[in-house]
């Protein structure tokens, strides 16, 4: 059984940063991509940025410039530096990974982590 655990969300002022983690755990034979999205009430969960592992990357045009998404391979672990943060960023945020365990590949989510951009 994979699982994917959230961790960094919170409050902070706009202009402010934060960073979140996303650590994969279970019996993962291989991770394809793992990535970020948001999802506002009443909208569409949407792609916030994502990343291959090979370090190819992915960002939504309303982040590009001020979030930045790494990852670490050996832990399966994918981080997201958010910079510059707006009160538009505010909601929660998804991590996703895609990945191979024994016997197919599919996609997985966090629980979800809340951001809050506000004065």
């Amino acid at each position: 059984q994979v699982q994917l655990v959230e961790s960094g969300g919170g409050l902070v002022q706009p202009g402010g940063s934060l960073r979140l983690s996303c650590a994969a755990s279970g019996n993962i034979l291989s991770m394809l991509l793992m990535g970020w999205y948001r999802q506002a009430p009443g909208k569409q969960r949407e792609l916030v940025a994502r990343i291959t592992t090979v370090g190819s990357t992915k960002y939504a045009d309303s982040v590009k410039g001020r979030f930045t998404i790494s990852k670490d391979n050996a832990n399966n672990t994918v981080y997201l530096q958010m910079n510059s943060l707006k009160p538009e960023d505010t909601t929660v945020y998804y991590c996703n990974a895609v990945l191979t365990t024994p016997g197919e590949t599919d996609d997985y989510w966090g629980q979800g982590t809340q951001i809050t951009v506000s004065s």
